[in-house]
């Protein structure tokens, strides 16, 4: 290039660049002519700011707050890959007093994290979670501009469109549906004129093709076309969704579709009995008119035997927080685990299972350390006397509450 601002080479001067930047925005701002010292970039970011009405003085707005913003991004798509975000880069933001920062492909902030006093700067330009930061509704930005045009962009001080915003540099790359290559949002990086170098946009951009490896990877294990789903967490009472057919099982029933759902291969008679029942004395009619009965319920075709199992794939939400858990995509596990497995059962199978699946997510969170997380799993009914969840939450997030709780957990495991 033939501007060094421009090019953001070491030896531009920044000031110098700034001002010429400056006199760039109020010049098309004001007399609504462009000047030649703007990236093609940003110059046609900033028509289409103009176009869609946004002012230079205007503010984003928040749209999403508190139960709304945690059922929605705990929903979505980059919720899975939030822990590679964070390994990636929040040691990089912390450290250099930046923000990482994920919108959604509407442009909405999900995830805001990083330098504390950064943020508290950035939270009064509402750079904050909740907040739609599209190209549409507050002008030229990374994150925003990034979904626009579904390529990586690096915005430096005065080429953002709004003037409050101006003192802030970001860099941001959008990240695609590994499927279907749909936006699904983008990852930023946010900060001062620290972050003004070409590096900071192949930072970013790297970060997102490692989020798309990441989500082929979580994907690679999901059901195949045709495959049933089976949900089992946080209920007594399994529902099964199968050729369109939604089916609510009892309890046995329930246990019975698990375990063959988790042994396609199947299981024999004898099998099925140890999985099934503490009590040795139940005998194989007991377990062959269950079947029958379970045969009736779900229609013809889907039950075979010898040995027992089924005629198509079922995924259960077990097996969506196990392969989570694998992926080390510890915060898309939580949020995928609606409860305990079949909380009311006593097949040996099944507790044995249950057990295992609700220890290694807790495992996880632990040794993940986040305290958002951490606070999600002590508030849960079943969370709520775990006590080393309430201790790793003290030592990150010691507030007179937790430790009040803590203490009083303590206190009844000391009792006699």
């Amino acid at each position: 290039m033939n501007d060094p601002w421009v090019a953001l080479e070491p030896g531009a001067d920044p000031a110098e660049r700034m001002r010429i930047l400056r006199r760039a925005h109020e010049t098309f701002t004001v007399a609504g002519t462009m000047p030649r010292p703007v990236r093609a970039v940003v110059a046609d970011s900033w028509r289409r700011s103009a176009r869609a009405g946004v002012g230079p003085d205007g503010t984003a707005s928040v749209e999403l707050t508190d139960g709304d913003l945690g059922a929605y991004r705990a929903e979505h798509p980059l919720a899975r890959v939030m822990p590679l975000f964070r390994e990636l880069m929040g040691t990089f933001a912390a450290d250099g007093e930046h923000l990482l920062a994920v919108c959604d492909e509407h442009g909405r902030l999900l995830w805001v994290e990083g330098h504390p006093a950064t943020r508290r700067q950035a939270g009064r330009m509402n750079f904050v979670p909740g907040a739609r930061w599209a190209e549409s509704a507050v002008g030229t930005n990374a994150p925003g501009t990034a979904v626009a045009v579904d390529r990586p962009v690096q915005v430096f001080a005065a080429e953002h469109f709004i003037r409050r915003v101006q003192p802030w540099t970001c860099a941001a790359a959008p990240v695609h549906d590994p499927r279907t290559g749909r936006v699904l949002g983008a990852v930023d990086i946010t900060g001062g004129d620290g972050l003004a170098h070409p590096h900071s946009l192949g930072f970013v951009q790297a970060v997102a093709r490692a989020a798309e490896s990441q989500l082929a990877l979580l994907d690679s294990g999901r059901p195949a076309t045709g495959a049933a789903e089976l949900t089992v967490l946080g209920r007594d009472e399994a529902l099964l969704l199968a050729h369109g057919r939604k089916v609510r099982l009892s309890r046995r029933h329930s246990e019975i579709l698990l375990l063959l759902a988790r042994h396609p291969e199947g299981l024999t008679g004898d099998e099925l009995l140890c999985a099934l029942y503490e009590d040795e004395s139940v005998t194989p009619v007991t377990l062959r008119a269950e079947l029958a009965r379970l045969r009736g319920v779900l229609g013809p075709g889907l039950l075979l035997s010898r040995p027992y199992r089924l005629a198509l794939p079922v995924e259960s939400d077990v097996d969506a927080v196990e392969r989570r858990l694998r992926a080390g995509a510890v915060t898309a596990a939580l949020a995928a685990y609606a409860g305990p497995l079949l909380p009311a059962s006593q097949a040996p199978a099944v507790v044995r299972l249950g057990h295992r699946l609700s220890d290694g997510l807790r495992a996880a969170l632990i040794a993940h350390g986040d305290p958002d997380l951490l606070a999600d799993w002590a508030h849960t009914p079943w969370g709520e006397d775990d006590l080393n969840v309430w201790r790793a939450l003290a030592t990150i997030r010691p507030t007179p509450t937790v430790r009040a709780r803590l203490s009083a957990l303590e206190a009844e495991l000391a009792a006699p």
